[in-house]
């Protein structure tokens, strides 16, 4: 046993949220591709047999009073909130996250356009969004959209430049909380507080740092957010997105989907819209009811074991650290390249390694048993999710890597 391998045992035996792995269903393959995918919590299978079996086959359209299948976009919404650090009522569980992105950006600049209008913000006409320049792609795609429809120009600005791009035009902002590709962390606070200051509204995509980080949406004012559920917070494939909307701003949401889900009287099928009031505002259609139970069901492990995201943030790092002090140790000098930032307050909860023929090599690590992800054109990425990934998965990812470049 060499002397990483003898660390990484009494790290996983020092480990307060071990017997949390237990929770999940793995083999002996080292998973650090669950900043993609989450790995499936043990009980949900039955659960959703439940959900289609008795639910759907028994009771058919009786669930939806009886099961709880109305309110569950609201009811899960208040499960996710306490892991974003939001108050109750301020969350709503449904479609996915590029249409909440949409929901909110618009949303955003409309309310830009009001605070002009009633002189809270008086100046030029607010017509330009700025967008985080290193986006997840579909942000962008989405924004550039939003802009149109609102007759805004889109600036992408990288988000340490926002501060000084930021103007009396600016009507919204969209921002990566944890960058997709390189797991870099921005600074929440700040830059929220620097929205702020410039009478503008903060959108924050919450993807890659939801159930993985403190996100403090409530104590850091942010105005609008949202996520996916089916990566740190294992809510499996295509599970439903959330949305955030701030309690004192939901008066004022406008979404530009209005559907019926979200009127004030969904049943009174009435030709003219009036909104909900709420988190309700955010809701459109029709929820998917297969996929949104799987998610509740499969946040009971965050209640059931009693964790905690100060907890997990404190293995997160403490994964990550060791893995970047693995690969030191393995990898040969000059063949791979750190580009997640080694200040914790600057990372999220993955690694990712710069390789020239990356590609490759993340296709020969699946094939040795360890599963990260490749993003074009040069990034290995290994996420690390501390409900279920240990000190040993990581020493050993790390020697397999080291071996995989070695031939």
């Amino acid at each position: 046993m060499s002397e990483l391998q003898r660390i990484a045992e009494e790290l996983d035996a020092a480990d307060p949220l071990a017997g949390v792995r237990g929770s999940f269903v793995l083999d002996d393959v080292t998973y650090l591709d669950g900043n993609s995918l989450g790995a499936l919590p043990a009980h949900v299978p039955a659960r959703v047999e439940d959900v289609v079996r008795r639910q759907w086959g028994e009771l058919r359209i009786r669930s939806w009073e009886e099961s709880g299948w109305w309110t569950a976009p609201e009811r899960i919404g208040d499960r996710i909130a306490p892991l974003v650090g939001a108050a109750a009522g301020q969350v709503v569980v449904g479609d996915s996250t590029s249409v909440n992105v949409f929901k909110a950006l618009v949303a955003a600049v409309r309310m830009a356009r009001e605070d002009g209008r009633t002189g809270a913000a008086a100046g030029p006409v607010r017509d330009e969004i700025l967008v985080d320049a290193t986006t997840f792609p579909t942000d962008g795609y989405i924004a550039e959209s939003a802009a149109r429809m609102t007759g805004c120009a889109l600036r992408p600005v990288a988000p340490a430049e926002v501060p000084s791009a930021l103007g009396d035009r600016t009507a919204a902002v969209l921002l990566n909380h944890v960058d997709y590709r390189t797991g870099r962390l921005h600074d929440l606070p700040a830059l929220t507080a620097a929205v702020h200051a410039a009478g503008a509204y903060a959108v924050w995509d919450l993807c890659h740092s939801a159930g993985a980080l403190p996100v403090g949406l409530d104590e850091h004012g942010v105005d609008l957010a949202v996520g996916c559920t089916y990566k740190y917070l294992n809510g499996g494939p295509g599970s439903p997105a959330y949305l955030y909307v701030r309690r004192d701003l939901q008066p004022r949401f406008d979404s530009p989907l209005p559907g019926w889900n979200s009127h004030a009287e969904p049943f009174g099928m009435r030709s003219d819209y009036a909104p909900a009031s709420g988190a309700l505002r955010g809701r459109v259609g029709t929820p998917d009811i297969l996929s949104l139970l799987a998610l509740e069901a499969a946040l009971d492990v965050w209640d059931e074991d009693g964790v905690s995201v100060a907890a997990v943030r404190a293995k997160s790092l403490a994964l990550t650290d060791f893995f970047l002090r693995c690969v030191g140790a393995y990898v040969p000098d000059g063949r791979v390249e750190s580009v997640t930032p080694a200040a914790h307050a600057e990372r999220g909860s993955q690694v990712a390694l710069r390789c020239d023929d990356a590609g490759e090599v993340m296709k020969r690590l699946i094939e040795r048993g360890v599963v990260g992800d490749y993003r074009a054109p040069d990034v290995l990425r290994f996420g690390f999710t501390p409900l279920y990934v240990g000190f040993a998965d990581v020493e050993r990812a790390a020697r397999v890597l080291a071996r995989t470049l070695s031939g």
